[in-house]
């Protein structure tokens, strides 16, 4: 069975660009190119690992992390957060509210999110 991996960034190039490295990488991948959509599809989909920006219309990234640690019935859903956000505070507030793992996008290779997500998928089971 396939991993269910739910992507929410803004950008409708890099969205693509990610859900097709995880596609080809034998994942089932879900987009959202809004806070608002990628909370509506959680609760469709039920992914088993989240990547999600911080910059985001009408619902930022930090609130979409926030209403998914708060449900009992989405607390546990592993949650990597890929933005441009790599100010210290920002790293420091995401992985205080509940994100498994922080990446700047500038700092990390596309070709690099499928390994990414396995070792993010195999560290959450362990948790």
């Amino acid at each position: 069975m396939k991993n269910k991996i739910l992507v929410i960034e803004d950008d409708k190039f890099l969205l693509k660009l990610y859900t097709n490295k995880l596609k080809t990488n034998g994942f089932e991948v879900f987009g959202s190119l809004t806070g608002e959509e990628g909370m509506n599809k959680i609760s469709v989909e039920k992914p088993d690992l989240i990547i999600l920006d911080l910059i985001l219309p009408r619902k930022s990234g930090f609130e979409v992390l926030s209403e998914l640690k708060i449900n009992p019935k989405t607390k546990n859903i592993p949650v990597i957060i890929l933005t441009n956000l790599g100010q210290k505070s920002d790293v420091k507030k995401g992985l205080e509210m509940g994100a498994i793992s922080y990446l700047a996008k500038t700092e990390f290779s596309v070709n690099q999110l499928p390994e990414i997500v396995r070792e993010n998928l195999i560290k959450a089971k362990k948790k």
